[in-house]
């Protein structure tokens, strides 16, 4: 047997294993015992019954937060010349092309959300190792590969709390739906 913690097994009681809550009650179960110093944040966990080595069956998309993600979320733009100037008006924290390639090639990963215009795609594809690992390259599936005109709109969505989910390899979603402190 797990021998467990105090706080955790005061926290174990306040639910009942075989009971289905509705969304309301459980917000109220996870105020009641967030314990820590912090803000905890609250994931959705969703098991399907999709097989993910079928690409028909692949569950993949993007969803706005009302209320955000509870943090600031950094973006980065990859555009040259007035795409960089309309990102920059758009709200974008890193704006640039070969000198955020060559930071980002030295190490530098300051940032949560990684755009780019069509046309700097092909010289930013070489940070697809470094990026893709972490989920930071820009794709179009995603909504992150945008058009100059765009930029207003995609950019205050990240900024706002936009999540992006999909299956893993054990067919299950899991996603970030806010803080304990949010409702």
């Amino acid at each position: 047997m797990v021998k467990r913690g105090k706080q955790y097994t005061e926290a174990a009681k306040a639910v009942e294993k075989d009971r289905l809550y509705s969304p309301g009650e459980a917000v109220d179960i996870a105020k009641q015992t967030a314990k820590a110093k912090f803000d905890e944040t609250v994931e959705l966990h969703l098991r399907t019954n999709s097989d993910p080595r079928h690409a028909d069956q692949l569950v993949r998309g993007v969803a706005l937060l009302p209320h955000g993600l509870g943090r600031e979320i950094r973006v980065l733009v990859f555009a040259a010349g007035e795409a960089a100037a309309a990102a920059r008006r758009a709200g974008a924290d890193y704006v640039g092309d070969d000198d955020l390639v060559q930071r980002i090639e030295e190490g530098w990963l300051e940032f949560d959300v990684a755009m780019a215009t069509p046309d700097v795609m092909g010289r930013i594809s070489r940070l697809g190792r470094v990026l893709g690992r972490r989920g930071l390259m820009p794709n179009p599936r995603a909504g992150t590969v945008v058009q100059p005109q765009d930029f207003a709109r995609a950019i205050e969505e990240a900024k706002m709390g936009r999540v992006e989910f999909r299956l893993d390899r054990t067919a299950i979603i899991h996603v970030p739906v806010g803080k304990v402190s949010f409702r």
